[in-house]
């Protein structure tokens, strides 16, 4: 069965984006059919997929809000189990043209389900606020990789974003789950970092993985030049951290399938 994971937190600047490109990568390198959705308007993810949009007949703004087929907007990436279905900046239109829309909340869910068996994972990277694109993903995915910066507010942050996912199994999807908290850009000399990781592990046992994300240079350099950090640096502690995460998740799936 395919497992949809969305990659989301009501912050901006804490990793999503790199966690999905890496996660999805790592995943697509252990052999699993992988396909990675961005949601968010600015695109990152699609550039950082060495994807130019600007060169594409059609986007994920095209699916959900003109019905285009997810197989006519899929691109390929340099790595063949990979998969991307790109974004534009034109995605910022669609939260206002779905407002008045039928079913605007299940957009995404409707798209991704004729192409869902031809992946073993779909990863969504969500945008940094709860509007409407935010909650097509969380209807559509199954769980949520919740990517955490070591920093003051951070607790708060995602205690607000749990309080988000109960309203959304309310409403739209009973069977959403917490996949986990991934602590991202650590920087563990520092007494601040030691005291939220403590705290999160403390507020979510069991919920928060063991790996860590590092601040890692060559992890930050990788999307400029269009490649996950696999195929840009393979032993910088970046591409580490993100095989040593990516097999915690596979473990997990595996151990949930017994």
């Amino acid at each position: 069965m395919t497992r949809i994971v969305a990659i989301a937190n009501q912050k901006g600047g804490v990793g999503k984006t790199t966690t999905a490109i890496n996660v999805a990568s790592s995943v697509a390198a252990a052999e699993k059919r992988a396909l990675v959705v961005d949601m968010d308007p600015q695109a990152n993810l699609t550039s950082g997929l060495g994807i130019d949009a600007a060169a594409l007949a059609g986007t994920i703004y095209r699916g959900l809000v003109e019905g285009t087929p997810a197989t006519d907007l899929i691109q390929n990436t340099e790595l063949v189990t990979l998969k991307v279905l790109p974004a534009e900046r034109n995605l910022t239109g669609a939260e206002i043209e779905l407002v008045d829309q039928p079913r605007r909340e299940y957009r995404l869910r409707e798209l991704l389900e004729p192409v869902a068996e031809d992946f073993d994972y779909i990863f969504i990277d969500c945008p940094p606020s709860l509007g409407l694109l935010t909650v097509n993903a969380l209807v559509a995915a199954h769980s949520v990789l919740v990517p955490l910066q070591c920093e003051f507010f951070a607790l708060a942050g995602v205690s607000e974003l749990m309080s988000t996912l109960n309203r959304v199994r309310a409403s739209f999807n009973r069977g959403l789950e917490v996949q986990g908290i991934v602590f991202t850009m650590v920087d563990e000399r520092t007494n601040l970092t030691s005291q939220v990781m403590q705290d999160v592990r403390e507020n979510f046992p069991g919920a928060v993985y063991d790996s860590v994300i590092p601040r890692n240079v060559r992890l930050a350099e990788a999307p400029s030049f269009g490649k996950p950090i696999l195929l840009y640096d393979i032993r910088s502690k970046g591409a580490e951290a993100y095989l040593s995460l990516t097999k915690e998740i596979l473990n997990d799936e595996a151990e949930s399938t017994r």
